[in-house]
């Protein structure tokens, strides 16, 4: 039975993974993500409305996470349990729910929107696209900030987007990548430092931190070793990423952006400006080359490998088993 469901899981991620390279996220689908964030919209206000102080706001926060993470895994879960009566649509739902849950295809094109703006010499159009992807305030950027940003948010969202859901589809299928993608989606929308989320946001960045800590190095692993890609050096890319891993206010954010840096050979990190209010940030990596338009080209190149490379791993994994287990 564990053999069984080891080697169908692989195969609906691996159709699930195909399925995002081809269409990604289409404009107008109901994707889950949406009604997550509407949830914690909804969640957030509320519990504003009735708190009556810091303290009581930050505990609503954790609330907020025991909710969305139970709504989240607990939907696909039942929904997956009532169609194991049919083969076809129990495999065909589940592979819709993970491919849902990817975003490689997405996060290259919005990317890259970028890169073609500035292509264009249009950086009013580059910071526009930009804000779609960042937290981060893009109106005074600079065009070598706008290309920092860019790459920072590839770097961080090879993990958050891909890596993370895909580590937690290989552990428990459907329901548990759901349920993570409802963490990063409350850690994306309430876990910032500002004075208007440090309280309510305190428990889903906390929680997502607990959460993307094996991922994250994962990552990390995966772009050193596919630095070669983009004629970077697999092992300036450990050292650069083992040297820089907590300049990051997060825990496991700096192991993709540092590998991202170290395999571009350029400098990511340093002063954002989130709400009105500027975060200081230490800096990854060297800087050998000065920011270009073409590094987000690039780390998008670093991004495909990564994912292919973990499917390549995991599926010698599956065939591991397969052989121990016959």
């Amino acid at each position: 039975m564990l053999q069984y469901y080891i080697f169908q899981n692989f195969i609906d991620i691996i159709i699930a993974v195909f399925i995002d390279f081809l269409i990604g996220d289409p404009y107008g689908f109901p994707h889950p993500i949406i009604y997550i964030g509407k949830l914690i919209s909804f969640l957030e206000k509320r519990f504003r409305k009735i708190s009556k102080s810091n303290n009581s706001l930050k505990y609503f926060g954790g609330a907020i996470v025991l909710i969305v993470a139970f709504v989240s895994f607990m939907v696909p879960f039942i929904i997956l349990k009532f169609l194991r009566i049919n083969f076809y649509l129990y495999h065909g739902v589940n592979i819709i729910i993970i491919w849902t849950t990817l975003s490689a295809k997405c996060l290259a094109k919005e990317a890259l929107k970028v890169y073609y703006a500035l292509k264009e010499n249009d950086i009013e159009k580059a910071r526009l696209k930009l804000s779609y992807i960042v937290g981060r305030d893009t109106t005074s950027l600079r065009e070598d900030e706008i290309i920092r940003a860019d790459v920072e948010t590839v770097a961080e969202n090879t993990s958050d987007g891909i890596i993370a859901p895909l580590f937690y589809a290989i552990l428990g299928g459907a329901p548990l990548a759901m349920m993570y993608k409802g963490i990063n989606t409350m850690d994306s929308m309430l876990g910032y430092l500002t004075a208007k989320y440090k309280y309510i946001g305190f428990f889903p960045a906390k929680v997502d931190d607990v959460f993307n800590f094996i991922p994250a190095r994962i990552t990390g692993i995966l772009m050193c070793l596919v630095s070669p890609i983009t004629s970077g050096n697999i092992f300036t890319s450990f050292k650069i990423m083992i040297r820089d891993r907590k300049n990051h206010k997060s825990p496991n954010c700096a192991y993709p952006e540092s590998a991202t840096a170290g395999a571009l050979n350029i400098e990511l990190g340093g002063t954002n400006v989130y709400f009105g209010e500027v975060i200081e940030k230490p800096t990854m990596g060297d800087r050998k080359k000065e920011l270009n338009k073409i590094h987000i080209k690039e780390s998008i190149k670093v991004l495909y490998a990564s994912e292919i490379l973990m499917l390549i791993f995991y599926g010698l994994s599956v065939f591991g088993c397969y052989r121990l287990m016959n």
